[in-house]
């Protein structure tokens, strides 16, 4: 059968918008997501708007609406982030068959690697943003956790027949091994759910004009707040300290830091490794995955995974990153 995104042409995105009574100039690009189908369309003499179709069955409509409130939640306290356009008192739209939202256009660059007076401002961005997210929790969305970012991305992988069959016995022993350390470390540290941004990456967190503002709450979720802090980290041991230091500084000026978090950084680290191979699985029957990541499923890319994760075994004996 198939894929439901086969039937997305760009006729239907645009009778998707002009269902809204926006009136559009007829031009359509899309741009780089996998997830869920994302475009940009020209609007009459406005600004183009950028128009989000979900991919279906992944979130409830509850859960999609619950990332709209918190986008509108952190804009209402003037954290800078693209909020859904709001259409007749609603955000969460359908159009033959699929659900959709309208944003503004917002561009910008991600931040540059070890810049720590942008790493100052990116910590009060996210305090400000964990200011928000600690006032009350999701009640619709999942959480970051071992059982589902862990296990259950294993299961998937070892189910599908994904790992080639000369690679399997070293995957799997050496992911057993990291899951049961991570059960225990993540039993072991104490930490307070918040919502987070969820998928906190360098991207999506842009600067333009002088300031940051914070996109795509599509991954949005209750876990520890270090896992908004721990991709902005990049180097050496000693770079990554002092990058660490100027992150928190600022964040702490808006929200308090648990230091005690700190030891979960490279379990999650881990958790992100191995959900990342189960996305590619369990998206495997889109016909964008196979065009977009043909190197998943060969020796060399199951190998390269089976040797970081024998590094993340290995960091997780490591001292973990401190504040000074």
């Amino acid at each position: 059968m198939p894929h439901p995104f086969a039937t997305l042409t760009p006729d239907l995105v645009l009778d998707a918008v002009e269902s809204l009574g926006y009136l559009s100039d007829a031009r359509v690009l899309a741009l780089n997501s996998y997830e869920n189908r994302v475009y940009q369309v020209g609007i009459e003499d406005e600004t183009p708007l950028i128009a989000k179709f979900y991919r279906p069955a992944r979130w409830s409509d509850a859960a999609i609406r619950e990332e709209h409130s918190f986008s509108a939640e952190l804009a209402e306290c003037d954290v800078p982030v693209v909020a859904p356009l709001v259409r007749d008192g609603e955000t969460l739209f359908e159009h033959a068959g699929f659900r959709f939202a309208l944003f503004p256009r917002r561009g910008g660059r991600a931040p540059e690697p070890g810049n720590l007076d942008q790493l100052y401002r990116l910590g009060q961005l996210l305090g400000r943003l964990h200011a928000v997210g600690a006032s009350r929790p999701f009640e619709h969305r999942e959480a970051l956790a071992v059982p589902n970012f862990g296990h259950a991305s294993l299961a998937t992988l070892l189910d599908g027949n994904f790992i080639p069959r000369s690679l399997l016995p070293a995957y799997e022993s050496v992911a057993r091994d990291l899951l049961k350390r991570l059960d225990a470390l993540f039993a072991s540290v104490r930490y307070t759910p918040i919502r987070l941004h969820g998928d906190c990456h360098p991207g999506n967190l842009l600067h333009r004009d002088d300031a940051f503002h914070v996109v795509d709450l599509d991954d949005c979720r209750m876990g520890p707040a270090v896992q908004d802090l721990w991709m902005m980290l990049a180097g050496e041991r000693h770079e990554r300290l002092s990058q660490l230091a100027e992150l928190v500084d600022g964040y702490q000026e808006f929200h308090d830091f648990a230091s005690r978090e700190l030891p979960l950084i490279e379990g999650l680290r881990a958790l992100r490794l191995m959900h990342y191979s189960a996305w590619l699985a369990r998206r495997w029957d889109d016909p964008a995955f196979p065009m977009s990541f043909p190197w998943f499923g060969t020796e060399r890319y199951w190998g390269e995974q089976i040797l970081m994760l024998r590094e993340q075994l290995a960091a997780l004996d490591e001292e973990p990153l401190k504040l000074f």
